[in-house]
């Protein structure tokens, strides 16, 4: 498996930087796409960096091209991006992966995205509805993002995440495809998840929810 290369986007956020070091520390080469290229803190012989913007098709293509699998941790950013960026970037990565015949994607989105299995308990819809009412164009747009992976042929895992916790410490995960049972996920336990479903594609055209066990 780690002879496979990664296309990472949203390697310098709260959870891809997780992410980045956990697949590097994996022995698997990476290609990231890069914003703010002073924000990028890893130096690595395994690293190639690709300097732009996810809504740019071009870019994007050039990330991809000669990578096996597409790894997403798009945040809102800093400077914040547009509110429909999520949407935006798909329409390109599916184009791409499309362009170059490529199957699996993986990417982190929040428990607010709601899929036809969901069983969502009080406080999981709650969490839905204040998102909807404190931030509703990217909250759509989020939920957008899932249903263009759900109409799409490729192999796609939609990761919906509580509350990121920057830290390197590990716990057990919980995991479902219907309910969020926990309120935070630490970003190492992110990544760890993610390193897992590349080796094992348990969660191919699903979206489980995973949280801190």
């Amino acid at each position: 498996m780690q002879d496979l290369k990664i296309a990472l986007i949203g390697a310098t956020g709260k959870a891809g930087t997780y992410i980045l070091n956990a697949l590097l520390a994996q022995n698997y080469q990476v290609k990231a796409l890069i914003r703010n290229p002073e924000k990028l803190q890893i130096h690595h012989v395994s690293l190639e960096v690709v300097i732009g913007d996810v809504k740019e098709s071009d870019t994007v293509h050039a990330l991809i091209e000669g990578c096996n699998i597409v790894v997403s941790a798009l945040g809102m950013g800093q400077p914040a991006s547009e509110k429909t960026i999520f949407t935006k970037a798909t329409e390109n990565i599916l184009i791409a992966m499309h362009n170059f015949d490529l199957k699996r994607y993986i990417a982190i989105t929040g428990i607010n995205v709601d899929t036809p299995v969901d069983q969502k308990d009080a406080k999981t819809q709650f969490a839905t509805k204040w998102m909807y009412e404190n931030y509703p164009v990217s909250t759509a747009n989020r939920q957008r993002e899932y249903d263009m992976l759900a109409q799409s042929s490729i192999d796609w895992t939609l990761v919906r995440l509580p509350m990121i916790i920057q830290t390197a410490g590990t716990t057990g995960i919980g995991q479902s495809l219907i309910n969020c049972k926990g309120e935070q996920i630490n970003a190492a336990n992110l990544a760890q998840f993610i390193i897992k479903e590349l080796a094992e594609c348990a969660f191919a055209k699903r979206a489980p929810f995973i949280w801190n066990g």
